[in-house]
């Protein structure tokens, strides 16, 4: 089969791993983009670290905020290009949908599409959508939200971050023990430091017992087949415990709470909020998290006809 120039591209780049490695593992797995990953991995050729890659597609990654931190939103509304992206229309428009979200709280973006806007005399986000796009010229799509509530008692705050001028987005929700720390300038100061750090290391859950029972069982079979590949004998009893060092290394690497602080390597985020505890007056936690890369996951015309 044909494999596309734009797949092995973003194979290399999601992977770290060599063109012509990325074109071999696209053709071994007919073009499957995730399983081409999991090829590479399993040969030891690529990186857990890599997850992310770099996204390609363009748009918006924007936050909204409830003036006292009581509510959030992250919300990604991708276009065909960056041109677009940077008018004045489609940031009202991406602004007017966000806001609406802040206040109407719709679950899903189906149920968004649906909701009049006050703001907008009554129109629907779909019907927002298809004006924009008539206007603009390009196809666009409202993508995914997140929508926080702060914790109730006033012992919450929400905090989010914009890097890359909407390329990546996050929305992080801490509480604390006492409420008159909610607001205070050390709490926000950590909550900004902890968006900061989402943003750049790019943990996927908050906690090693949140990730799911099949992807830990994934991480295993990839780690197993690392080490048979590598060519080195190792007693069953050995190879187990190389296993699951190998498997504890990667959930580190994208669990939050044990990830490096990027502003200070020597520890951990959970760490830093044991250190930061005292400071809050007692009782702080990290309750959960979101962030948004621009067109992550998502697959363009080339990568639809690669794969099919």
């Amino acid at each position: 089969m044909e494999i596309s120039a734009s797949l092995v591209k973003d194979l290399r780049e999601k992977t770290g791993a060599g063109m012509m490695d990325c074109k071999k593992a696209l053709v071994e797995t007919q073009g499957n983009f995730d399983a081409a990953v999991d090829y590479l991995r399993k040969k030891g050729i690529a990186s857990a670290a890599k997850k992310a890659g770099r996204a390609t597609k363009e748009g918006l990654v924007a936050s909204f905020l409830h003036p006292e931190g009581k509510l959030g939103v992250v919300l990604e509304i991708n276009c065909e290009t960056d041109f677009v992206s940077r008018t004045e229309q489609f940031k009202q428009f991406i602004s007017m949908v966000g806001n609406h979200i802040l206040v109407a709280n719709p679950s899903t973006v189906e149920e968004l599409a649906n909701q009049p806007i006050a703001a907008a005399g009554g129109k629907t986000p779909s019907l927002l959508l298809q004006e924009t796009i008539a206007t603009l010229g390009e196809n666009m799509s409202i993508r995914r939200f997140a929508r926080f509530a702060a914790a109730d008692g006033g012992k919450g705050l929400i905090a989010s971050y914009i890097h890359g001028e909407g390329k990546v987005g996050v929305l992080v929700d801490v509480s604390v023990g006492n409420p008159a720390a909610a607001h205070g300038e050390a709490l926000k100061a950590f909550a900004k430091d902890l968006t900061m750090h989402i943003a750049a290391a790019a943990p996927q859950w908050l906690n090693a017992s949140d990730v799911p029972a099949e992807v830990t069982t994934k991480e295993k079979e990839i780690a197993l087949a690392q080490i048979q590949n590598s060519g080195k004998a190792m007693k069953p009893e050995f190879m187990e415990k190389a296993v699951e060092g190998r498997v504890r290394k990667v959930l580190e690497e994208t669990c939050l709470m044990s990830q490096p602080f990027v502003k200070d390597p020597n520890k951990t985020i959970a760490q830093l909020i044991k250190e930061t505890d005292a400071a809050v007056g007692g009782g702080l936690s990290v309750r959960r998290f979101a962030r948004f890369m621009l067109g992550e996951g998502l697959k363009d015309a080339a990568e639809e006809g690669a794969a099919n």
